[in-house]
């Protein structure tokens, strides 16, 4: 199934302001008094709705670069940092994801977008739910990578941990502490550049300023005050979560639970990858995505080792 209509349904309203295909546009906005950002790329010969990218923790808008490169092939890209990341202004961690999904729908409503597709990674799956539990119309379908429905004990305790390095101003002993919470140490030989992408991770976080410190801070406690996802009315749209076989963090049990929790899904496990999938099987990743925005069957992939469906949709 092959996206035949208008990829951006308010195309004409955006001609004087949109990029020229292959060109980004940075946009910034305002939400209940803080500031945020986003960004489009456009694609010269779109085939399918544009897909709005939510990142994690460490993730900023301007962050997905190979990913993004694939999807342009097919549809425009957005790509946001919404309150408490990247660019964007300080969000005290009192404030959950209804708020941030309420921010990037704001977002979305001033470029003058309609339905999107939209991909997720770990800390932003949180608000795609939201998205699209809140708002199901504004939503095509949804991947979530690296996800879960709630925080298990024994990852909130890691996540307090790097805290206590990250108040005590050891940086070095924070990325390690951090890194070892989203890159499996014990499976580094058996996945592709692990050992080059964990020593990337641990120069970045080791560097972050003063002003990425406190996002960090206020980032990690609100996943820890708002530890789990309201499931009581699921997502009905199509879902495909996603998780690296070695995930010790978000597993693949954990990402399959949230395929559960919603109505009409799929889930696929991705082999020789942990957490940081995405920058670990970056092409491969997606593939998988782009497959499945495109309606294409998932089964038999090389790079998966399963791929399963979840959740039948009783309408479909």
């Amino acid at each position: 199934m092959i996206y035949s209509g208008t990829p951006l349904q308010t195309s004409h309203l955006l001609a004087e302001t949109a990029p020229p295909p292959g060109e980004a546009l940075v946009r910034a906005h305002r939400w209940q008094g803080f500031g945020c950002e986003s960004r489009l790329v456009r694609t010269s010969d779109p085939r399918f709705p544009p897909v709005l990218i939510i990142g994690g923790a460490f993730q900023r808008k301007e962050s997905w670069g190979r990913c993004e490169e694939v999807f342009l092939g097919n549809m425009d890209v957005f790509t946001v940092d919404p309150p408490g990341w990247g660019a964007a202004d300080l969000l005290p961690e009192t404030y959950g994801v209804d708020f941030l999904a309420d921010a990037v729908c704001h977002m979305l409503d001033e470029w003058g977008a309609g339905q999107v597709n939209v991909l997720a990674g770990s800390y932003g799956s949180a608000i795609a739910f939201e998205i699209a539990r809140r708002y199901p119309e504004r939503v095509g379908r949804m991947v979530l990578v690296g996800t879960m429905t709630a925080i298990p004990g024994h990852a909130q305790a890691a996540m307090r941990r790097t805290l206590e390095h990250l108040a005590a101003g050891d940086m070095e002993t924070y990325a390690r502490a951090t890194v070892d919470l989203l890159m499996t140490p014990e499976r580094l030989a058996d996945i592709p550049n692990g050992v080059r992408i964990r020593r990337l991770l641990l120069r970045r976080i080791a560097g972050i300023s003063e002003a990425e410190a406190h996002q960090m801070r206020t980032n990690t406690l609100r996943l820890l005050t708002h530890q789990a996802l309201d499931t009581s009315r699921p997502p009905r749209m199509p879902v495909l979560t996603v998780a690296g076989e070695y995930d010790s963090f978000t597993t693949p049990e954990l990402c399959r639970q949230m395929a559960a929790a919603c109505a009409d899904s799929w889930h696929a496990e991705v082999r020789d990858a942990d957490h940081m999938v995405i920058l670990e099987r970056t092409a491969e990743v997606a593939d998988l995505i782009t497959r499945f925005l495109a309606g294409q069957a998932l089964q038999g992939l090389p790079y998966c080792r399963s791929v399963e469906r979840v959740s039948p949709s009783a309408g479909r």
